[in-house]
């Protein structure tokens, strides 16, 4: 297989640069894939609001919702749409800001040392095909390019902040997406 990931950007994916990141800790590595599930307002698909957010031009008149998450400061390295279109906000060995709270094999602060990729969803309605196959797809160029991301620490977020944090929710189906990368 050919890494078609050069610089830390993936050369087929949209590009969307994000001011929502930052250095991760010297000599960090890159070890832990996080998968979470976003849709802007709740339950609604496509449009712009996504990017918007993790761009910081958030219209908060433009839904209730809004007015709650405008002044977020948040991004993902990646997003999967309805459509399995891959849009890319931060390089991927910068932190970008995903995770939150969190912890994972005894380190706390999963930014540090993560990738987070976001599916354009919510809990309660299953992923499309195209979503898994892009995923699928992402996934073996970040196990290729990022050795230490193995099958066993690709995670949801809420694996690494159970409590407060329930994606990518029932509705994904980990059986097939981890057949996938077979």
């Amino acid at each position: 297989m050919i890494c078609l990931i050069r610089e830390h950007w993936l050369h087929k994916a949209r590009h969307v640069a994000s001011p929502n990141f930052s250095e991760r800790p010297e000599g960090m590595p890159i070890d832990v894939l996080v998968i979470h599930n976003i849709s802007l307002p709740p339950g609604e698909f496509g449009g712009c609001w996504i990017d918007d957010l993790f761009c910081n031009k958030l219209d908060r008149q433009a839904h209730p919702y809004f007015l709650d998450i405008a002044d977020l400061r948040v991004s993902a390295h990646a997003m999967i749409d309805r459509h399995g279109q891959l849009t890319q906000y931060v390089a991927f060995d910068k932190k970008a800001w995903h995770a939150g709270q969190s912890s994972f094999d005894g380190r706390q602060q999963c930014n540090d040392f993560s990738i987070g990729v976001e599916l354009e969803g919510c809990d309660d309605q299953p992923f499309t095909d195209a979503q898994y196959r892009s995923l699928a797809d992402l996934t073996r160029q970040l196990l290729l390019a990022y050795p230490g991301i193995t099958a066993d620490r690709i995670v949801g977020h809420s694996d690494i902040a159970p409590g407060r944090k329930t994606d990518p929710g029932p509705c994904f189906d980990w059986c097939r997406f981890k057949k996938a990368l077979t």
